[in-house]
Parts: structure tokens; sequence; C-alpha cells
């Protein structure tokens, strides 16, 4: 005899496919520890309905008309949301990634991905830890491994919100809570932050944009 899950897990879609829709549902079906909550077609409905919802995980498609998915990440982000986001897109290029892991995204997969390993990033977003997947990873790691001249590169306005927290001694949980992200994006924020200063540590990023006039 089957046996219940100990947890189930709350999720939304959205995706402006309707065929993709259907698939993830019944996918997520199959397996007792999961439950789907609604469907959205853009990022605008899908931030309503993780609001009206409060699903463990939402599964956020990138590029929809209406709507894209980096808004509705930065969006549910500003509101505090409870809902972890899993990134779940056709697309792996720069342009795509960063911008989504840097709004809040919990983690990143492409659609070509295994049913376990989808499942798998699942449990984990909904335990709030990052899941990327080897594509992805391998992008991130370059674009921190590659970056402009130290110095030569501006500071985004996350970054320096995060740089004065961190110039105040805040850990990076507490600068977690102040700022409504996850922590796995505040290391993804000093990652780019230091490689932006051209610093080892958080010391030496505090130290160097005291010199070039970044923190007053």
């Amino acid at each position: 005899m089957d046996r219940e899950p100990a947890r189930v897990i709350t999720l939304i879609v959205v995706d402006d496919h309707p065929v993709v829709r259907d698939g993830l549902r019944g996918m997520f079906a199959s397996a007792p520890e999961f439950r789907v909550l609604g469907e959205a077609a853009d990022g605008v409905e899908g931030v309503e309905m993780a609001a009206r919802l409060d699903p463990d995980v939402v599964l956020m498609d990138l590029r929809m008309p209406g709507g894209g998915g980096v808004a509705a990440i930065t969006e549910l982000t500003r509101r505090g949301a409870r809902s972890k986001v899993l990134v779940l897109t056709t697309y792996d290029t720069d342009s795509d990634t960063l911008p989504a892991i840097e709004a809040g995204a919990t983690g990143y997969l492409l659609k070509d991905a295994p049913r376990e390993e989808l499942f798998t990033a699942v449990r984990a977003a909904a335990d709030g830890r990052t899941v990327l997947s080897p594509a992805v990873a391998s992008r991130l790691v370059s674009a921190v491994r590659t970056p402009a001249p130290a110095g030569n590169e501006t500071l985004s306005a996350r970054e320096r919100e995060v740089l004065a927290l961190v110039a105040k001694g805040t850990s990076n949980r507490e600068i977690a809570a102040e700022l409504f992200i996850s922590e796995a994006t505040v290391k993804t924020h000093l990652t780019h932050l230091f490689a932006k200063l051209g610093a080892k540590d958080r010391a030496a990023a505090v130290a160097l944009a005291y010199e070039r006039g970044i923190l007053g």
C-alpha cells in the first residue's frame, strides 16, 4: 500500500505555453509528494497567483508576452514572498541567467532536464537551496572568473545595498532578511561585487569601496 509522503510540496507553474503547463502538471501529479495549485500564462498573473495561493515553489518561465519572468521574480522578491522561484526555461544565455538569479531566483534549470532532476530541484528549492543546471553553473563561473578590469565596472544598486550592509558588519543571513532575498542571492551579489572591485574577501571589498568613494 502506498504511503502518503511526510510533506507535500505545493507549486504553481508560470509559462505561456499551454502544452508545457499541461505536461508539467501531469508530471507532478504522478508523484504524491507534489501538488500543483495553479497555472499562470505570464509573469503578472504568476505574481498575483503566488500571492493568493502561497505555494512553496514557483516554476517560472522567463520569456513570456504580457509579463516576463525576471520582472515577476523581482516583484516577488520586493513583496517578500515566501515562495521560492525555480526558473525553468529553454534559454541559458548570460542575458537570461544572471538577471534571473540577481532578481532572486533560487534555481535555474533548462526545460530538457530529466524528470528526476526536476523533482530533485523542486525539493531543493522548497528547502531554500540553490539549484543550477550544469550549463548554467558553468556560465556563472565564467562570468565571475572573467570580470571586467578591477574597478572599471559599475556596481548595481542592489550590489551597493549589499556592500553597505557588509560594511556595517551584517551577516549574509541578516542581509537576506533585510533585503527580502535568499542567502544564496546574497552570496551571488557578493561574488559579483568582489569580482568588480577586484577584492578577495569582504574586508578588502569594503576597504576598496571606501578608497574609490563607492561608500561614503
